[in-house]
């Protein structure tokens, strides 16, 4: 397997579990060092399933989380080459069923988050001489989802964001994208539907592949936008979704 990310340094928000589990299991596999984020205390045990892996326990809506990530990544490791933003929520509720709370919340952890983690990785990056920030965002980045009004508008925040910071990374050597994959089978949809597993299927059918992602395969297009192979790529929605938004 190829050392590609030796030397560099990745800083991982939502690594519990899933999809940011699975990229800190592929970032490690090709020499980065990694700092891994979560909510839950479980993120600890990537630290021990891995020699340099480093894990800080946080709330990736408040800033000071954001603030205190990137300096555990440098005060570790030396730098903050590599951003994966990938912790968020969902809220699985018709649009009149949708509370301000909810809205809030989604917007605090899927857009906020982002935000603040990426504005701090910036700050590091330009003073570096470059890198990279991908964003996990959502096929809901381009296409309505029905039942998720605070959700698909937390992604679509998303793409704005990550055009914007392409375009005042780039003198800097500073690259932006964004994944969105379709429905990825995680324990995410266990969290907002009782149905969850019924609902993982219909999905599966809807997507023209016929099923759904599994984590490591979104990590795969996550780890090859952090690596070098992406290196004319930059302020892109890239559709990791099974064909779901080609029709």
């Amino acid at each position: 397997m190829s050392r590609e990310l030796e030397g560099k340094v990745a800083l991982v928000t939502g690594a519990a579990r899933g999809v940011g589990a699975a990229t800190v299991a592929w970032l490690h596999a090709r020499g980065a060092r990694v700092l891994a984020t979560d909510l839950r205390p479980e993120v600890d045990d990537l630290a021990t399933r891995f020699d340099g892996v480093s894990t800080l326990v946080g709330d990736v809506a408040l800033e000071e989380t954001a603030v205190r990530s990137v300096a555990a990544a440098i005060d570790r490791f030396g730098s903050v080459d590599i951003l994966v933003s990938n912790a968020g929520r969902s809220v699985n509720k018709p649009i009149t069923e949708t509370t301000a709370a909810d809205w809030d919340e989604l917007m605090s952890i899927n857009a906020r988050g982002s935000f603040l983690h990426a504005r701090e990785a910036f700050r590091v990056m330009r003073e570096h001489g470059g890198g990279v920030i991908v964003t996990v965002g959502s096929f809901a980045c381009t296409v309505g989802l029905a039942e998720a009004a605070a959700y698909s508008a937390s992604k679509g925040a998303l793409a704005q964001l990550t055009k914007v910071l392409a375009l005042e990374g780039g003198p800097h050597g500073i690259r932006a994208n964004v994944v969105a994959p379709g429905v990825i089978e995680t324990d995410m949809l266990d969290n907002f539907r009782a149905d969850s597993r019924e609902y993982l299927r219909s999905f599966g059918d809807a997507h023209p592949l016929g099923r759904v992602a599994q984590p490591g395969e979104i990590a795969e297009v996550i780890g090859f936008l952090a690596s070098p192979r992406s290196s004319f790529i930059t302020g892109a929605v890239v559709a990791a979704d099974g064909g779901y938004t080609a029709a």
